[in-house]
C-alpha cells in the first residue's frame, strides 16, 4: 500500500497527504515548530481561525506550510441546517483553500446556525429522506464552489431524533455514494456516540463506507452522567486519547489500512513535545499496518 493518498480529485492543483500522524496547529507552538522542525506528518487548522487576509496567523502558517503538508478542517458551514450554506462564508473558505492548497479539507455532518443566529455547538440532524436530499444538495454545492472533494466527519451525539428513518451509518453511506464526498472517520466520536446510545463501536465502523475514509481523527473525551446515572461521554478535545479509543483505532486500521491520522487537542493545550509523543503512538500503529501490508503483498 502506498504511503501517500490523493483525496481531492476535483482540485486543479492536487496535493498529497502522507499516511502519517499529525497534530492540530496551535499558536502556542508556532515558534518552537519553526525553530525545531519536528518530525510530524502534517498539521491541521480550523478554517474559521484563518478567514482574514493577513495577520500573525498567516505569517506563521505560510512558513510552516513550506515544511509540512496541511489539512484544513471547517467548523462553520452548518451543512445540516435547514437554510442554504452562507455564501459569504463559502467565498472566504474558497479563498483560504486556494491560497494554501491543502491536501485535505473536511467539515461536519451537523448544524450550528438557525435564522441568522450562530450556535456554539455542532448539533445532530434527523436521518430522514428529506434531510438526506438536503444534505446531499448542500455538499454538492459546497464541492462545486470549492472545486474540490470534501471529507464529511461523523458526529459525536448525545441525543437522537425519534423521526429518523435510517441509521446514522446508512445515512452517511448514502451521502458518500450520492455526492462522491469522502469520509473523515472520527474514532473518538464513534466511541462517544456509541457509548451514549448503547451501541457497539466496531459494528458502527464496519457499517461505514470505509473505502471513502481519507482521514482519521483521535481525541480525548470527558465523562459525565445522564439523569438515570448512565455514563454520558462528552467530545471535549481537552484530554489525552483514552485507552478504549486507542484500541478502537487499532481495530479501525485493520479494516481501512493506514490513513492520515490527526490528534485533536483544543483545550488544556500541553507542550508540543507532549502532543508529539501522543502522535507518535498513532505513528507506530500506522507503521505496523504499513509493514503488515507490505508483507501481505510481498
Amino acid at each position: 500500500m502506498s504511503d501517500l493518498i490523493h483525496v481531492n480529485p476535483l482540485s486543479a492543483v492536487g496535493k498529497y497527504m502522507p499516511c502519517r500522524a499529525g497534530i492540530g496547529l496551535k499558536p502556542e507552538h508556532f515558534d518552537v515548530i519553526l525553530d525545531t522542525l519536528p518530525d510530524i506528518g502534517f498539521f491541521e487548522i480550523h478554517a474559521e481561525n484563518y478567514m482574514v487576509d493577513g495577520g500573525p496567523f498567516h505569517f506563521y502558517l505560510e512558513r510552516i506550510c513550506s515544511h509540512y503538508p496541511l489539512s484544513i478542517h471547517g467548523v462553520g458551514l452548518s451543512i445540516g441546517a435547514a437554510a442554504p450554506v452562507d455564501e459569504q462564508h463559502l467565498s472566504r473558505l474558497r479563498h483560504l483553500l486556494d491560497r494554501y492548497q491543502p491536501a485535505l479539507f473536511s467539515e461536519h455532518l451537523a448544524w450550528s446556525t438557525h435564522q441568522g443566529h450562530f450556535l456554539n455547538d455542532l448539533l445532530p440532524v434527523p436521518y430522514t429522506q428529506e434531510t438526506l436530499r438536503h444534505v446531499c444538495e448542500q455538499i454538492d454545492h459546497i464541492q462545486n464552489r470549492l472545486g474540490r472533494r470534501m471529507l464529511l466527519e461523523n458526529p459525536a451525539t448525545y441525543l437522537e431524533f425519534e423521526q429518523s428513518e435510517m441509521s446514522e451509518t446508512e445515512f452517511i453511506t448514502q451521502v458518500v455514494r450520492e455526492t462522491g464526498c469522502g469520509l473523515l472517520l472520527d474514532v473518538n466520536n464513534v466511541h462517544v456516540a456509541c457509548t451514549n446510545h448503547n451501541r457497539r463501536a466496531l459494528d458502527y465502523i464496519q457499517a461505514l463506507p470505509l473505502e471513502a475514509v481519507g482521514e482519521i481523527h483521535l481525541a480525548g473525551f470527558a465523562i459525565d452522567s445522564d439523569n438515570d446515572g448512565s455514563p454520558l461521554l462528552i467530545d471535549s478535545h481537552d484530554a489525552d486519547v483514552a485507552p478504549q479509543v486507542w484500541s478502537l483505532y487499532a481495530d479501525t486500521l485493520a479494516l481501512t489500512g493506514p490513513r492520515p491520522t490527526l490528534l485533536e487537542r483544543d483545550g488544556n493545550i500541553p507542550s508540543l513535545q507532549t502532543l508529539w509523543a501522543e502522535a507518535d503512538q498513532a505513528e507506530q500503529l500506522l507503521r505496523a499496518h504499513r509493514e503488515a501490508g507490505t508483507l501481505r503483498h510481498a
